[in-house]
């Protein structure tokens, strides 16, 4: 069975486009999901992140304190890296145990990841997708999304990979900047050309 990986920048509409391949029948699995999932109370990965940068990085009932640690990191580029050495590796495993449902029907699943051409993620993948937008318009989205600054975004974009070389990476696009009708039916388009090339 294909893994197919759908990517995008953030604001881009990742989420929206999923959910229409869920309503074909497609299994998916969320990196950013199994990321949270990674470090919830209780886990390895918790204690160590809390070993290294303090307990200050817990909220009052123990859970991470993300927004802060978002803070640390993009300040912080060398505790950045760290994170990720930590948890790069501890993820990919879970996405691989998750990327395999039973009784499942369908030729290929979906692995959908923010950062699937920054990591190593992209190895688990047969194809890519990349949901674009343009940039003023993933701004707009996070912005109104998660009451972050426009600083706050354009620092996040800025940590991405460009737009530009994830377009070029793809091997399909989805662009969501049209109306949604026009979108469903790039996303019914490609689940028909993906249900032939991985019979």
């Amino acid at each position: 069975m294909a893994v197919i990986g759908l990517t995008g920048g953030i604001g881009s509409g990742k989420s929206t486009v999923v959910k229409m391949f869920g309503k074909l029948g497609i299994h998916w699995v969320d990196a950013d999901d199994v990321a949270r999932a990674v470090v919830e109370p209780g886990t390895p990965a918790l204690k160590d992140i809390a070993d290294h940068f303090g307990q200050d990085i817990l909220t009052p009932d123990g859970a991470l304190d993300r927004a802060q640690l978002r803070v640390i990191v993009f300040e912080h580029p060398e505790q950045r890296k760290w994170l990720e050495a930590l948890l790069h590796p501890v993820i990919r495993e879970e996405l691989q145990r998750q990327l395999v449902p039973d009784n499942y029907n369908q030729p290929y699943t979906l692995l959908v990841s923010p950062l699937l051409f920054e990591t190593d993620q992209h190895q688990l993948v047969d194809c890519s997708i990349v949901v674009d937008v343009p940039v003023a318009t993933q701004i707009e989205r996070t912005m109104q999304r998660d009451s972050n600054s426009r600083e706050q975004v354009e620092r996040i974009i800025a940590a991405q990979m460009p737009r530009e070389q994830r377009l070029k990476r793809a091997d399909a696009i989805i662009d969501n900047s049209r109306p949604f009708n026009d979108v469903e039916r790039q996303v019914r388009a490609l689940h028909e050309r993906f249900k032939v090339e991985f019979v």
